[in-house]
């Protein structure tokens, strides 16, 4: 596939140049020719059959660990397969399925930022601790929860030949040496899990296991137990060839999970399941039992509309590289994406539709880390022309608002909106370490997703609607938390870096942290852009002379400091002090070089103090910042590092160096997604960047790199570009204007940057 499409390529290039087209300067293609020239790709039965070979999980046995096991997912609805005490398992997920009961130590006096600001004044954390801290370890809600599993007995069917995922279609196969296969799904559309197995030499026995709320006799129960919860165990009611269990959680929240199958034949059998909640915001109005009463639908057809919306998810964007480690990861990772996140679903938490299924609540609860996870969940989202898939984040942003201007009023006493940083389903504070849980500055990295969801999408109506309303609340509580010092600048009253001194005293700092400036900045910022360009003048140049009257970032001799005067003295996993690199980009190389020596130093120093503290994460931001100064070897080679070392055999990123060969001091393993998708967002930021308002494409691959291209990547202004890499050079460029507006691009065969009018559904090609 890839001669021929490098042929096909090559000669569509010999019938523009034919055409008497300039070399090295932009032209116009008309609206109606939007299909030509061809370019790679084109067969889409090619690039399904290659990539499910190259990019998908092979296996020849059954994965035996939960966090191993083959991924399936349709963003409210979650599979593990793997093998369990000699059975196949699926480990089934709900996105919705909480246990959200209220914090009481959160609705007294004592709760408030005044508060901490006194303890830190007298040095004594210890009535905070009691408050908002200690409250973690000893309570085991508000949770995510696990949804139980189905079961086969696949004893007789002898040992397995293959475990295969195949991306393209997100259809898990599993082939026996006996000739027997098993075929997995969880239906992208109608959101049902359709199995089915052919060949069998008998019938298997199928069980719905359902999650254990109660203890076992002789059971010891420990500190994570479900049994901690307090639930008794739901009702499960089995009938021939049809299961359904029905439980009672927390409050008016209760879960539903059906099951039937039927033999087709002597060796065919097929079955469908279906999960739903009732009482959350994602409920359906129909439960499982009621969906499944009246199904009538078979695996074939259900297949064939799974595997079509798959299809279509592929088509938006394409990546072919030399590296073929780092293109199989940005595919499995797009897969995860893919599988995670969903309209009309909740967004990415830190293990997506995959909780772990060991009989415990999930590590850190399941939650939504709004100080770096759900954060870098949706890097890769917007450049890779997933729009809809990333704006899920900005719709569960938008419908926990009114619970976020709630708590900044009770919290920190003010109007505006901020958002805690360990948040539940329905954005309210689950706690934790009091410095980052109740950080006042989450809502502003926030910011930048409804800024990135408007600035790729160029949509005046959510802009208008929903990003310019939730960003100016944002910049509203800045403004009001806020106080002058005594050089007239403003400060907050105290402030913090993610984890930095851990959870002393001395995590809360005097003077504003570089990471609480840059959440401010962006925000200032973004909000002036906004209100300009939607024609409100006073209000932006408002936000403009907000953003005046903070301090400059803080520096010295090792680049950006943690704190004015406080640089960054060890290894830390959390790149905080560099915010405002990247992903914000107030500060960029583009600036002068002054200001690519800053960035550079800042980096180099960060790498210097060693990895002794760093997570798997650690390495895959690290090569974002590697790409936005233009060092493609370097930000490969982190990504390797990656890949290597912190993802299980599936891909998921387990934190801790599972090679145990010095990448990290941690060894641990558990599973957090924010890795794998920071991963994705790297490699894209090698192919493609448009963050200072210019497109430049492929500003960041090795120098080893010889051809590489892609197809449909998404460019800040609505601009689609594909591009080819060959021979070491640049040879082609198209961009299609999906909105229309001023294209400003980086021509790398007249080595200047280009400004050009475009329409909506106009494309221009750049050629070598």
């Amino acid at each position: 596939m890839k001669k021929n499409s490098s042929n096909h390529w090559s000669r569509q290039m010999a019938i523009l140049y034919l055409a008497g087209l300039v070399v090295g300067n932009v032209y116009a293609t008309p609206a109606s020719d939007l299909k030509q020239p061809n370019l790679p790709f084109v067969s889409a039965s090619c690039l399904e059959q290659e990539t499910a070979i190259k990019h998908g999980l092979h296996f020849s046995t059954l994965p035996n660990r939960w966090d191993e096991a083959v991924p399936l997912g349709n963003g409210i609805m979650g599979a593990l397969v793997y093998q369990k005490d000699g059975k196949l398992r699926l480990a089934l997920d709900r996105a919705d399925l909480w246990d959200l009961r209220p914090v009481k130590e959160f609705n007294g006096p004592k709760y408030s930022y005044k508060a901490i600001c006194e303890a830190v004044d007298k040095k004594d954390m210890k009535p905070i601790y009691e408050v908002i801290d200690a409250r973690t370890q000893k309570d085991i809600a508000p949770t995510k929860l696990p949804a139980g599993a189905l079961e086969f007995a696949i004893g007789q069917l002898g040992e397995v030949a293959s475990v295969d995922l195949d991306v393209m279609t997100a259809i898990c196969t599993i082939t026996w040496k006996n000739g027997t296969k098993g075929y997995f799904f969880t239906n992208a559309v109608d959101k049902k899990g359709y199995f089915r197995f052919v060949h069998l030499p008998e019938k298997i026995a199928i069980n719905l296991q359902s999650p254990s709320f109660e203890l076992k006799e002789g059971e010891k129960e420990q500190h994570n137990s479900l049994s901690r919860l307090g639930y008794k165990n739901g009702k499960i009611v089995n009938k021939e060839n049809h299961i359904n269990y029905r439980q009672k959680v927390y409050g008016d929240v209760s879960y539903e999970t059906d099951l039937k199958w039927e033999y087709i034949d002597d060796s065919t059998m097929e079955g469908v399941f279906c999960i739903t909640t009732d009482g959350t915001w994602y409920s359906e109005s129909l439960s499982a039992g009621k969906q499944m009463k009246n199904h009538t639908k078979d695996f074939s057809t259900a297949r064939k509309e799974h595997t079509e919306w798959w299809k279509q998810y592929w088509q938006q964007c394409e990546i072919n590289l030399p590296d073929k480690v780092l293109e199989r990861q940005w595919y499995l990772e797009m897969y995860k994406f893919g599988a995670a996140s969903r309209k009309d679903a909740p967004p990415i938490c830190l293990q997506a539709v995959w909780t772990a299924d060991n009989g415990q609540t999930p590590p850190w609860r399941g939650d939504f880390h709004n100080d770096l996870n759900t954060q870098l969940s949706y890097w890769p989202g917007y450049a890779s022309n997933h729009l809809e898939e990333s704006s899920v984040f900005t719709d569960w942003l938008w419908k926990i608002k009114e619970n976020g201007q709630a708590y900044t009023r009770q919290f920190f006493d003010v109007e505006g909106l901020n958002v805690p940083c360990i948040s539940t389903l329905d954005g309210r504070n689950l706690g934790g370490w009091n410095q980052y849980s109740h950080s006042p500055t989450a809502a502003g990295w926030l910011v930048h997703h409804f800024y990135l969801q408007w600035q790729y999408s160029a949509d005046e109506v959510f802009l208008k609607e929903q990003a310019y309303p939730w960003v100016k609340e944002a910049a509203r509580f800045f403004e009001n938390i806020s106080v002058k010092n005594k050089n007239g600048k403003r400060q907050l009253p105290i402030s913090s870096s993610p984890e930095i001194n851990n959870n002393d005293w001395d995590a809360w700092f005097k003077e504003t942290t570089n990471y609480d400036l840059a959440c401010i900045r962006f925000t200032n910022k973004a909000a002036a852009d906004m209100a300009e360009a939607l024609g409100l003048k006073e209000e932006a140049k408002h936000w403009k002379s907000q953003n005046e009257e903070w301090p400059d970032f803080a520096v010295d001799s090792t680049g950006l400091t943690i704190a004015p005067n406080y640089p960054l003295a060890y290894s830390h996993r959390h790149l905080s002090n560099m915010l405002a690199i990247h992903p914000f980009g107030l500060l960029d190389i583009s600036q002068g070089k002054e200001m690519e020596k800053l960035i550079k130093r800042s980096i180099h120093h960060t790498e210097e103090m060693g990895v002794n503290g760093w997570c798997g994460y650690t390495y895959s931001w690290l090569a974002n910042f590697h790409a936005r100064v233009f060092n493609g070897d370097a930000a490969a080679r982190a990504l390797h590092i990656f890949i290597k070392a912190f993802c299980s055999p599936n891909s998921f990123h387990l934190n801790g160096d599972q090679l145990k060969k010095g990448y990290s001091g941690l060894t641990y393993r558990p599973f957090t997604l924010e890795g794998n998708f920071a991963c994705a967002s790297a490699i894209q930021e090698m192919l493609l960047q448009s963050h200072t308002g210019v497109i430049k494409v492929f500003p960041a691959i090795p120098e080893s790199w010889q051809n590489a291209s892609f197809r449909n990547m998404r460019a800040m202004g609505a601009f689609l570009i594909t591009a080819s890499y060959k021979d070491g050079k640049v040879e082609y460029i198209k961009v299609q204007s999906e909105k229309g507006g001023k294209l400003k691009i980086f021509n790398p065969f007249t080595k200047k940057v280009e400004e050009v009018e475009m329409k909506a559904g106009e494309t221009k090609n750049l050629v070598r």
